[in-house]
């Protein structure tokens, strides 16, 4: 409720912006046109994930994971770890955030483990893990509009060495500073023998039951991967696939489809972040942040624009750094500096970005106590590290 009411101050300040002139309408209509497929995919995206996770598919796989792990619990972690860093690049970092962490808590308390070298590995990852794929992050969205709407394959490319530093850095940290826990043994018991009361929230997962919903769900999200990819403005698989599994739930189980599956806060606070960063940027907003982020292509000049990216997004918010510093970024390497910064950097401040303040949320609900202190100290000891590193490799593949 509170990102929405957010959103809607903006819209008003926004709203008084083009009523005043601050913002042009001829601005204003080619920013529209620029954001609103990105919004519609956000959409289309978060009705697919919250349908596949009403559908089992994610405590489906979290719990074979715990089978592979045998016992092992460096073994289940790194699985575990694997599969956040596969929901991000393929289903961005909110659906880590959102879906995955209760899957996540859910496993590691059916195994006897403790839950937050697991939890902060799914949060960290969320952020550092969504650099790879323009799908993987609102902020990757629009870096490839900005880029001229390079390929799905182009714009990996570009990213992947910086992706891969981005999540070899939190992993190594959580292997160090939690190596005893990861030490331990795990039960084996077999996941048949939980109680449903011991699920998720909570509640139990009716539909896991219901073989029709998970098995056209797992060939929906198995044709819409690759279609994500492909090449093709991605908004239109990822609305085919909300109809169709739509479809599905409509005919099997008609009360899961709410209108609360939109994601209308998102929806009120990205919109109105959008205008009232397009209004600072004609009030020259760039300019001034251009002074701390310099201009040119090498490694210290990459860091810089990177660092500023960081700081930008620990005090405000990802989004509305990457809006700022976006026209400073006008080549490829600068834009990779740019999103490795607001990125992988976001790791310090609850605030830095929406998966994180998500992902608390989910804790708090299944009781799993995370002092944002305790976070901050964590993330400003690998938020530092991982955007040096990330950075470090955008400039030694850079061309």
């Amino acid at each position: 409720m509170r990102l929405a009411i957010i959103g809607v101050v903006l819209l008003v300040a926004g709203a008084v912006a083009v009523a005043t002139g601050t913002l042009p309408l001829s601005d204003l209509s080619a920013l529209i046109d620029r954001v609103a497929p990105i919004l519609l995919f956000v959409v289309a995206m978060t009705v697919v994930t919250e349908l596949a996770s009403e559908a089992g598919v994610f405590l489906w796989t979290a719990r074979r994971l715990r089978r592979q792990g045998r016992g092992h619990t460096v073994l289940l972690w790194l699985f575990l770890a694997v599969f956040a860093t596969l929901s991000t690049i393929f289903l961005s970092l909110d659906t880590t955030a959102v879906l995955l962490t209760p899957v996540v808590v859910s496993v590691t308390r059916q195994a006897g483990l403790p839950p937050l070298p697991f939890a902060l590995t799914t949060v960290w990852l969320a952020n550092t893990a969504s650099l790879l794929l323009p799908i993987s992050n609102l902020t990757n969205l629009l870096a490839q509009h900005s880029l001229g709407g390079i390929s799905p394959a182009g714009f990996a490319a570009l990213l992947w060495a910086p992706s891969v530093a981005a999540i070899v850095v939190p992993l190594v940290f959580v292997g160090v500073v939690f190596r005893r826990d990861l030490r331990k043994r795990y039960s084996r018991i077999p996941v048949g023998r939980v109680r449903p009361d011991q699920e998720i929230g909570g509640g139990s997962t009716p539909a896991e039951t219901d073989r029709v919903i998970f098995g056209a769900t797992a060939l929906v999200l198995a044709l819409l991967l690759p279609a994500l990819v492909s090449g093709v403005p991605v908004w239109i698989p990822a609305v085919v696939a909300a109809v169709v599994l739509a479809g599905v739930f409509a005919l099997r189980r008609p009360r899961v489809l709410k209108v609360s599956l939109v994601p209308w806060s998102v929806l009120l606070f990205a919109s109105g972040l959008f205008v009232v960063m397009e209004t600072a940027r004609q009030l020259g907003a760039p300019v001034l942040l251009g002074q701390l982020a310099g201009q040119g292509q090498g490694a210290s000049d990459l860091l810089r624009l990177a660092a500023t990216g960081a700081v930008g997004s620990n005090l405000l918010n990802n989004l509305p750094a990457y809006l700022l510093a976006e026209p400073l970024a006008q080549t490829p390497q600068r834009m990779a500096a740019l999103l490795v910064g607001v990125n992988a950097g976001s790791l310090i401040t609850p605030w830095a970005s929406l998966a994180t303040l998500l992902w608390h949320d989910r804790l708090v609900r299944m009781n799993v106590l995370i002092t944002w202190k305790g976070y901050a100290i964590f993330g400003l000891i690998v938020a530092p590290l991982t955007v040096l590193a990330a950075v470090a490799a955008v400039a030694a593949t850079g061309q």
